[in-house]
């Protein structure tokens, strides 16, 4: 069956956790949407500095999380690429890759919309798509047209859930200091971290 119903789920996920899980299949539930095909950053362009661990390893933890949901997929397409990861490539190569969409979404957190305006090219990336901002607990809405302009806001499909205090910092955090990770990620990422010594302070 030929998809008609795309939306791309973008992150460094280093490592992937429930919460990015629960974003994307609440997405996918609220919108109809036939597919969400996660995909890692090769080289993330807004985290430029920052310390990340290989694309290979984040992929293969992606692709172990997400293996067990059939509208769930994960894509090589940024880490295979040369060069920074800008989101408008990926929507581009998507829309090549599956020329019968009706609809193709980018879902993100709702904070990283409020920071849009500093995105690659972020006029031509709001004409090729459709954004899902995940809104959670607490988050405030009532600056977004001001600070990204009326027009774009638009684009912008809204969608609370449930609120997950989870973050891979935390989770890199607890692996450093010898704190348990379980049920904050998949056993098969949990068992990946830790048979390849993921997160683990520098000897």
């Amino acid at each position: 069956m030929a998809v008609k119903s795309l939306a791309v789920m973008g992150g460094t996920f280093d490592p992937i956790h429930f919460g990015h899980l629960l974003m994307a299949e609440e997405a996918r539930q609220a919108f109809d949407i036939q597919l969400v095909t996660f995909v890692p950053n090769g080289q993330p362009a807004h985290k430029k500095g920052y310390p990340v661990t290989p694309a290979e390893h984040r992929y293969a933890m992606t692709l172990l999380a997400t293996a067990s949901n059939p509208h769930f997929a994960c894509s090589r397409v940024e880490i295979d690429r040369p060069g920074p990861s800008y989101s408008i490539d990926t929507i581009r190569h998507f829309r090549k890759e599956y020329p019968g969409l009706d609809h193709l979404y980018f879902i993100t957190g709702a904070d990283a919309i409020l920071q849009i305006l500093s995105w690659h090219d972020h006029e031509s990336l709001i004409k090729e798509c459709e954004f899902i901002a995940v809104t959670r607990p607490g988050f405030h809405l009532e600056d977004l047209p001001e600070t990204t302009g009326s027009m774009f806001v638009k684009h912008v499909k809204f969608l609370p859930i449930p609120g997950l205090d989870i973050s891979s910092t935390m989770i890199r955090d607890r692996v450093r200091t010898g704190h348990t990770i379980k049920y904050l990620t998949t056993d098969t990422v949990v068992n990946y971290i830790m048979r390849e010594r993921l997160y683990l302070p520098a000897k």
